[in-house]
C-alpha cells in the first residue's frame, strides 16, 4: 500500500533565506538521485515542498513542509533508514533545523497504530 511521508521543518533564526532556498533545491533533487538499490532506478513517486502561506497562524514552530510518496512501506523504510542520497541530505539539513516533525501515512487508513 501507498505511503505518504510529511515532514516539517522550522529553521533555527540564524539560517538566511539563501540557505533555506538551497536546501529546498537539494531536497527536490532527491527525487531522482534516491534509486532503488535492486532495481537502480528512482523509487519516489512525488516529492512537493514550500514555505507556508496559511493564513490561519498555526504553523509555529514550522516554516516549511514537504510530502514524500512511495509506493510502498518498504521504499519508505529504505529511504529513511539507508539511502545514501537521503542520507546526505539529513545530515545538511540537521543542522540548520530548531524543529522538525515526521508523520507518515497510507492514503485512507484512518486506524491509529
Amino acid at each position: 500500500m501507498a505511503i505518504t511521508h510529511v515532514v516539517f521543518f522550522g529553521f533555527k533564526p540564524t539560517v538566511s533565506e539563501e540557505q533555506i532556498v538551497e536546501t529546498f533545491n537539494r531536497l527536490q533533487h532527491l527525487e531522482q538521485q534516491c534509486v532503488h538499490p535492486t532495481s537502480s532506478k528512482p523509487y519516489i513517486k512525488s516529492l512537493k515542498a514550500g514555505g507556508n502561506n496559511s493564513p490561519e497562524g498555526l504553523a509555529k514552530p514550522y516554516t516549511h513542509a514537504f510530502v514524500v510518496e512511495f509506493e510502498d512501506a518498504e521504499d519508505r523504510d529504505y529511504y529513511v533508514d539507508k539511502d545514501p542520497a537521503h542520507n546526505e541530505f539529513k545530515n545538511h539539513v540537521g543542522e540548520l533545523l530548531a524543529h522538525l516533525q515526521v508523520v507518515n501515512f497510507e492514503p485512507g487508513n484512518f486506524a491509529y497504530k
